[in-house]
């Protein structure tokens, strides 16, 4: 009933046997797949498929019709309850290790290299609440002086460049900005759009890098100052760092380092909203004081930023927070989805090293 062929099952097999022996030596992962195989993978994609003027993910699921089609085909041309269901299970187990093997040959690997903020020799810590006032008050005074060469008015930004100028903006920026963290990545990462708009965000999700196609997406009905932003983190996923608070300090260090100002306004914002979110749960009296001290322009900004979230809300944010939380959790980030939130300490260590 079970004869056949177990390619893939194989496959998926090796893939999670290797997967064990990446946990075990980081160090090797690193040198052997990070530092060497993916960024091979890297640069083929970035020179194939990326190339395309759409999202190549509607290719990938025009490939899983495909293979359903052929499936049911198959499974209709089987003699026998015995055999259809022999067949059923062989081409089931042969699928998971088909994704398996290329997740983790792909991408997923990266989830066992050595933290990045250890490499470039971070220790963040989590921050007091004298702390958190300080970093906060430094992130309004720059995000205020920042917004002046944006917008003289205070009414809210809704409007900026372009999209394809957009992301060709990010990406210029990343490969310029990189050496302040003095890692050695390469390609031409894209991040498209991805249609229909609206649906990332109704499946609880703003930007996502899918490892099957190589880029990453994001949701065009974000709003416009958060696309800055979500493209670099987008972008440091395709790059290969995996852990959210990682990606998010890398944006954060790749748009408050660019000559843009809208790059420069978008990371700061976000640090500022993280910071934010970070003093209301310490203290909603404290929370409170600040904001009255938030210059008018950067308030209407961030007033339209949640009017935007408001605007579409995902199907069941919670089911989408859990099963997030559990994915990164089963390839490693111990910190679950909580590594979103890092970015405000990131951003401290990172701070006081540059004045060491």
């Amino acid at each position: 009933m079970l004869k056949g062929n177990w390619t893939w099952t194989i496959l998926g097999l090796i893939a999670l046997v290797i997967r064990y022996f990446a946990v075990k030596f980081p160090e090797k992962t690193e040198e052997i797949y990070s530092r060497s195989f993916f960024p091979g993978i890297r640069n083929l994609i970035d020179k194939t498929i990326s190339q395309l003027p759409f999202a190549t993910v509607y290719i990938f699921v025009f490939s899983v019709f495909m293979v359903i089609g052929l499936f049911t085909y198959q499974f209709i041309q089987k003699d026998g309850w015995k055999e259809r269901l022999g067949f059923s299970i062989r081409s089931l187990i042969n699928g998971m290790g088909f994704l398996i093997f290329f997740f983790l040959f792909l991408w997923g690997f990266n989830y066992q290299r050595i933290p990045i903020f250890q490499q470039i020799g971070m220790k963040p810590i989590p921050l007091n609440q004298d702390q958190l006032l300080g970093e906060m008050e430094l992130t309004r005074n720059i995000v205020n002086h920042l917004r002046y060469n944006i917008e003289e008015d205070t009414i809210a930004i809704e409007q900026i460049m372009p999209y394809p100028e957009l992301e060709k903006l990010v990406r210029a920026n990343m490969r310029e900005n990189l050496y302040l963290l003095g890692l050695n990545f390469t390609g031409e990462p894209r991040t498209k759009q991805f249609y229909p708009a609206g649906f990332m965000r109704k499946m609880g999700i703003l930007g996502i890098y899918f490892p099957f196609t190589g880029e990453s997406y994001i949701d065009p009905t974000l709003h416009p100052l958060e696309k800055p932003f979500t493209i670099a983190h987008e972008m440091a996923h395709s790059y290969g760092v995996t852990d959210e608070g990682e990606a998010n300090f890398i944006a954060w260090v790749i748009c408050s380092n660019s000559d843009d100002p809208l790059l420069q306004y978008s990371g700061q914002l976000r640090l500022l909203r993280y910071q934010m979110n970070d003093l209301y749960r310490m203290s909603k009296e404290l929370y409170g004081e600040f904001y009255k001290t938030i210059p008018k322009g950067i308030r209407n900004d961030l007033l339209s930023i949640q009017k935007a979230n408001e605007q579409i809300k995902p199907i069941n944010l919670e089911i989408s927070r859990k099963s997030n939380d559990l994915f990164l959790r089963t390839q490693g980030v111990k910190a679950g989805i909580n590594s979103y939130q890092q970015l405000p300490m990131l951003a401290f260590a990172w701070r006081n090293s540059l004045n060491e």
